[in-house]
């Protein structure tokens, strides 16, 4: 029951989306409140649940998150064809593009919500979620990964390895401080530069990771949300020069890029061609995709990625179950795997595991029940429990470092003891 995403003209999408706002958010009853109990079923039938997806298929930069959608798929596919979540089929209707632009994050919210009258948001994948308060407000379980400051706290909204970016009172995942200093042969005496998009996101990336690289033990020598978020800076000099400077006159011991891969890019280009030969670190580039062209593939080399789930690489039995899934997906052919493939195939997992648990009566409320009950271990992400997920990282992940063209695991896939974000 799975349908292909469906692609509208954009006065058609203007004017579905602006009758969808002058009705209710229920399954075409009279008006009521957002998220009442008219609405605690929409997108159920007795045979199927309707979802849909929010992904960043385009961007003004290039950058594509278009895979997100490909793995969420794979996750439907097998799980419809184990039965469906208790005798209900999936009814995917892939994924909205975003374009990385919060109005059409908002207005594809609104859309799936009251023109489609979807159950559940899975995946969301974006640098913006500007929809969060709508689909909160709504009552639609949505899931993708936690790295907005909205996976943290919402009770409908849940990431899929957890709470990344948790407000005072949650805690921080360790795991790329407590790698690189593997990697690195300790982390006392050692420093670090830490830099960022000037966004929302990126800033309070710069936040986290400063503290976590703290308590770690580095010297954080340099950290700025610095870099434009809406186009990538064309000269780094600049930024290369202040980085280089920054421990006392002294480069850094390590540099840890909290951007996308055209960021990266340049910025780690910049970097090797002033002679730095510290360790570089970001937490986007892990894509096989990205080894076909030899500039990028030279750009990257030697670059440390953060993963928060297990490597390709991994001869894990689920790893195993996530390729075959990829590959039936992809109509039996053999695709590079990338992390976005990941990220949609595990918001996927998360949604189907909790909605299985709630039994054959699906609505909001059984799902949310079953929710704040739920638990699994050995899964790709780690062990997982909710609603511990809503303010806390799960705590597990990985470094694998790009080297001779190939991925190769620097610090293999474990769960790290979190500490109290402050």
């Amino acid at each position: 029951m799975l349908r292909p995403i469906r692609t509208l003209a954009a006065a058609a999408a203007a004017l579905a989306l602006v009758s969808a706002c002058n009705s209710a958010s229920t399954n075409g009853s009279s008006p009521g409140k957002p998220g009442d109990a008219l609405g605690n079923s929409r997108g159920v039938t007795a045979d199927s649940v309707k979802v849909g997806g929010i992904v960043s298929m385009t961007s003004a930069g290039g950058y594509s998150k278009k895979d997100t959608d490909l793995g969420a798929k794979a996750r439907y596919l097998r799980a419809n064809a184990e039965g469906g979540i208790n005798g209900r089929k999936i009814d995917y209707l892939g994924a909205e593009d975003d374009g990385q632009d919060p109005a059409k994050n908002l207005a594809a919210a609104r859309k799936l919500v009251q023109q489609d009258k979807v159950f559940a948001v899975a995946p969301m994948s974006s640098v913006t979620f500007s929809g969060a308060d709508f689909l909160e407000q709504e009552k639609v379980p949505t899931f993708g990964w936690g790295t907005l400051p909205s996976f943290c706290g919402p009770q409908h909204i849940y990431g899929f390895n957890g709470c990344l970016v948790p407000t005072p009172g949650g805690t921080l995942n360790q795991t790329w401080p407590e790698g690189i200093g593997q990697v690195l042969g300790g982390a006392q005496g050692r420093s670090v530069a830490i830099i960022a998009n000037d966004s929302d996101a990126g800033k309070f990336g710069i936040r986290t990771f400063q503290q976590g690289f703290a308590s770690a033990g580095f010297k954080v020598s340099y950290a700025k949300a610095s870099v434009p978020a809406t186009a990538v800076p064309s000269d780094w000099s600049a930024y290369v020069k202040e980085i280089l400077a920054a421990n006392d006159g002294k480069a850094p011991d390590a540099v840890v890029s909290v951007m996308q891969t055209p960021n990266n890019i340049g910025l780690f280009t910049a970097l090797k061609r002033s002679g730095y030969q510290g360790l570089l670190s970001d937490p986007t580039d892990y894509d096989p995709g990205l080894l076909a062209k030899d500039a990028t593939k030279q750009a990257l080399d030697g670059v440390h990625v953060l993963l928060q789930f297990q490597p390709f690489e991994s001869t894990d039995p689920k790893m195993t179950q996530f390729k075959a899934d990829i590959k039936a997906a992809s109509g039996g052919q053999e695709v590079p795997l990338s992390m976005h493939m990941l990220t949609g195939y595990m918001s996927a997992d998360l949604f189907v595991s909790i909605a299985r648990k709630a039994g054959k009566d699906l609505t909001v409320e059984s799902f949310q029940a079953a929710a704040q009950g739920f638990s699994d271990t050995g899964t790709l992400v780690g062990d997982r429990a909710e609603p511990k997920g809503q303010k806390d990282s799960f705590g597990c992940g990985a470094l694998v470092q790009l080297k001779n063209g190939a991925y190769e695991v620097s610090v293999p896939f474990k769960c790290y003891e979190p500490i109290p974000f402050k």
